[in-house]
């Protein structure tokens, strides 16, 4: 661990500090942590806190998020674990990627640390990322990235994206007493159903993430019980993968539905409305230097007991830093054997994973960048 800092008594004061709705205070504390540790940090309009070290080439970014989900978790900390919102989503990561920020010499490239607000939400913060604010710097993107996530100190290579669209389907009100002098669009929704359903169907899984999956999860139509309704709403959630995009799920959706449809119907797909773009699926080879210097060293930190290359399960940030060469890893996991753990009440992190975590990127980082 670095000289100085001590990751654990850093997220001990940081699960303490609110950040569901307004993360201020803690990038405050996370501004003064790095000014007192001798670095110039730089808080741009977007609100993302960034710090550089080194220079040229290879430029490897850690990148993880300040805020959290609602409502606050009251903290306390016992036996070796720390309890409380943020303790693994994501403030145990970003400890671990402090400490190795700070105690990383990068005399053979640059190493930069961004951390951003408004992952839980529309992602502002790592939409609005340009590296290139920074002094030096002058590419807006890294050359390969390291996002802090709870994975259990595993090197999560992929993830699914996450989408979300309505089907929008368009008949003709009647009475419902001569149902044929209408266009019956709740009747329609069998048909929209059927195609959703099949959506998938003869695509090959990918390699490491499985097959996406296509969810139906509301359905509104009718406006009356003795009327033929003419418009039915289904809403439906898409977790892609590569190299599908949102735009491409809209309109393959759309084909597909309309030729399931009788011809009276009109069909409409649109994507949810977002002042960012949605987390597409992104996936790294298995053989690129980050991937391989970060699971050998998390293997080696945790004496083989972590370390393993898998996917993540859950849609990330880091989709908006692929193509490059990108990463999740950090302490702490999602879920765990009694149920969920980030974003539930019961959220903590072990203390003795966040030091391995920031012993393995150490380690990872001495390799790309050292």
């Amino acid at each position: 661990m670095t000289e100085g800092f001590d990751p654990v008594d850093f997220l001990d004061r940081a699960v303490q500090i609110e950040s569901h709705a307004d993360v201020t205070a803690m990038r405050e504390c996370l501004v003064g942590t790095l000014a007192a540790a001798g670095v110039d940090p730089h808080v741009d309009d977007a609100g993302n806190t960034l710090a550089t070290r080194g220079a040229g080439s290879p430029h490897v970014v850690l990148n993880t998020h300040i805020d959290t989900v609602s409502p606050h978790v009251a903290y306390r900390r016992e036996d070796g674990v720390i309890h409380g919102r943020g303790a693994c989503d994501a403030k145990g990561p970003l400890a671990a990627l402090l400490d190795a920020f700070l105690g990383t010499d990068p005399d053979g490239g640059r190493l930069t640390l961004a951390v951003t607000p408004d992952e839980e939400v529309y992602s502002t913060g790592a939409a609005a990322l340009d590296l290139s604010v920074l002094p030096g710097v002058e590419a807006s993107v890294g050359d390969a990235y390291v996002v802090g996530e709870p994975t259990g100190l595993d090197v999560c290579t992929a993830a699914k994206g996450r989408f979300e669209g309505t089907i929008t389907l368009t008949g003709t009100n009647a009475h419902a007493a001569e149902p044929a002098s209408g266009v019956n669009a709740v009747a329609a929704a069998e048909s929209a159903l059927s195609a959703v359903r099949t959506f998938d169907a003869g695509r090959d899984p990918h390699p490491s993430l499985g097959p996406p999956t296509l969810t139906p999860t509301v359905v509104e139509g009718g406006k009356a019980t003795n009327q033929v309704p003419a418009t039915c709403a289904i809403t439906v959630d898409r977790r892609s993968v590569p190299p599908e995009s949102a735009s491409g799920f809209r309109e393959a959706l759309a084909s597909a539905v309309d030729d399931a449809t009788p011809d009276p119907v009109g069909v409409a797909v649109d994507l949810t409305e977002r002042p960012t773009p949605f987390l597409e699926a992104f996936a790294t080879e298995a053989d690129d230097p980050v991937v391989r210097h970060l699971a050998d060293a998390a293997a080696e930190a945790t004496d083989g007991d972590a370390g393993a290359v898998r996917p993540f399960t859950a849609a990330t940030e880091a989709s908006y830093f692929s193509p490059a060469p990108t990463v999740v890893f950090g302490p702490g996991v999602l879920a765990d054997d009694d149920g969920p753990v980030a974003h539930a009440d019961r959220e903590y992190v072990r203390t003795r994973e966040v030091e391995r975590a920031a012993t393995a990127l150490s380690d990872a980082l001495a390799a790309l960048v050292g």
